[in-house]
């Protein structure tokens, strides 16, 4: 008897019958020379879940991200461009860990429990970052979407966050709705450029001594090098940038990139920094960005995604206030437990306006945002963006018509920072953009930003355990509740420091657990970090 398209293309992509794997905060993430059968079954719940969906363009991304270069890994994109909704990571963990001979009937029993039209054809875009590892696995992916006569899009090499783009805009073009961009990867790069231009050219009105900055960018030796450099003919006459580390020598994310930066709080290899200059990292596929510079002696100075999110919340107050429109318009920055302490002191006490905490992940963070007009949301890695309501773009809209001069500039600005943000996803790129354009506004270099408020000394650590699932998180992932007694002497440790504060979580990427210290002196926040490191491994056994 022969083999349903299922079982033949499955035996070419066998699972180890003892492998279990699930769907975590970035999708499946792992070693790539173990992804082969991970990925194949991912075209299945992608194909699915585009059925389900009435035939709607569902994107996959292959990317390990801030990952080293030998990882890997593989996500579902909704059609609007946000991440997969929870039941389907669910669905894609019970699909990817079936057995062998078992796929058939596991998609059948899916189809039937969700009564999804298994004629209706299904259409996925495919894109991957630019790891060795990728070409391979982006083959077995397609197989499995041909198993189920899926319409293959291939994008080729992209960002993340231009594959979440292009996911929403041809979704958009599918149903001749209006257009977030025009859906191609020119369109994402002219969007941006063209908002970004308007910006800067406002910002130096009537300044004939305006000078475009000068920024160094940090590529990860990755896939975010190959756009942004795609990227700089369009904006030349706003910003005067160069790309560093952009995968012509030296491994992915290899001392180097954002994730680099902020962890290990240091320069990056590839990078020459001058006191005074103005330096940005990417991460591997570019939807994470921080800033840094050196100062007068040379010392590393951080701007991490809580100085985006502050310098970003600060901008459009000023903004709505110019335009006479501030009143009943709700602004809120929602940040994780990694955020620094004087972050959420400074929004909640100089600019005024809340900082809910909301569990690590930004699916986590953007439903967070979804209660305000204005919604910041970022994670101190960098990860984050700005996404505004209906109800904002119709004030805006209705704005400009009846503006008078004094209030149409601002109104102008304002329509102008919609358009410079990706709000599908955080976008390292985009981020870039907007910060670029409020320095510009400002008139401040990164030791002037860095000024608003003073971060306290903070340290992550992260640790291998035998089991990472024996760590369960309350309270939005600040504290524990497993192992039974660990959290009590945790908060000895942090009651014994100034300013103390310290959480530990299980990484939702790697197999390891993640511990955050942060105290008053930089000796303070070291020794809590690890005694809090000797607590993890004591627990853990």
């Amino acid at each position: 008897m022969s083999l349903s398209p299922v079982a033949a293309a499955s035996a070419r992509h066998p699972k180890p019958e003892t492998a279990v794997f699930e769907y975590g905060t970035a999708g499946f993430r792992m070693k790539a020379a173990i992804m082969d059968p991970v990925v194949f079954r991912v075209g299945l719940v992608a194909a699915l879940r585009s059925r389900a969906l009435g035939g709607k363009i569902v994107g996959t991304m292959i990317t390990a991200s801030h990952n080293p270069e030998p990882d890997n890994g593989v996500k579902i994109v909704e059609p609007l461009g946000e991440m997969l909704v929870p039941q389907w990571e669910s669905l894609a963990t019970r699909v990817t860990n079936a057995a062998n001979g078992d796929l058939d009937a596991v998609l059948a029993q899916i189809a039937a429990e969700l009564k999804i039209d298994m004629n209706i054809v299904p259409r996925v875009i495919v894109a991957r970052d630019t790891r060795p590892s990728g070409p391979a696995l982006v083959a077995s992916l397609v197989d499995g979407l041909r198993a189920l006569n899926a319409e293959v899009i291939d994008a080729g090499v992209l960002t993340t966050p231009q594959l979440h783009y292009l996911t929403r805009t041809r979704n958009e073009q599918l149903a001749n709705t209006h257009l977030y961009g025009q859906p191609t990867e020119d369109g994402y790069f002219d969007k941006l450029a063209h908002a970004f231009n308007k910006l800067i050219a406002s910002a130096a009105s009537g300044n004939p001594d305006f000078k475009p900055a000068s920024l160094s960018v940090d590529g990860a030796n990755g896939v975010g090098a190959g756009a942004f450099r795609t990227l700089i003919p369009r904006i030349s006459s706003s910003l005067a940038a160069e790309v560093v580390n952009d995968g012509s020598a030296g491994a992915l994310n290899d001392k180097c990139g954002a994730d680099f930066v902020k962890v290990q709080q240091t320069f990056p290899s590839g990078v020459t920094v001058r006191p005074g200059g103005r330096y940005a990292s990417l991460d591997g596929d570019a939807d994470r960005i921080v800033y840094f510079y050196a100062d007068q002696e040379s010392k590393f100075h951080l701007l991490d995604g809580d100085k985006i999110a502050t310098l970003a919340a600060a901008f459009l107050i000023d903004r709505l206030e110019a335009a006479g429109i501030r009143q009943g318009i709700t602004i809120g920055v929602v940040q994780t437990a990694y955020a620094n302490g004087s972050s959420t002191q400074y929004l909640e006490k100089v600019l005024g306006v809340p900082a809910p905490c909301a569990k690590t992940g930004v699916k986590h963070l953007h439903h967070e945002a979804l209660a305000y007009d204005i919604g910041v949301y970022f994670e101190a890695n960098g990860h984050g963006t700005v996404i505004f309501s209906d109800h904002m773009i119709q004030v805006l809209d209705a704005g400009l018509v009846s503006a008078n001069a004094s209030t149409r500039q601002a109104l102008q600005d304002l329509r102008n920072f919609v358009d410079v943000i990706n709000v599908t996803v955080g976008d390292a790129i985009s981020d870039l953009l907007m910060v670029e354009a409020i320095l510009a506004f400002k008139h401040w270099s990164l030791d002037q930003w860095d000024a608003q408020y003073t971060d306290l000394p903070n340290k992550q650590l992260k640790v291998e355990v035998p089991n990472r699932a024996l760590f369960q998180t309350t309270n939005a992932e600040r504290e524990l509740t497993s192992p039974a007694g660990m959290q009590a002497e945790i908060n000895k440790l942090v009651a014994a420091v100034p300013k103390g504060r310290s959480f530990v979580r299980p990484s939702g990427t790697e197999d390891v657990v993640r511990v955050y210290a942060e105290a008053e002196t930089r000796e303070q926040t070291d020794a809590l970090g690890q005694a809090v490191v000797a607590l993890v491994r004591q627990f853990a056994k």
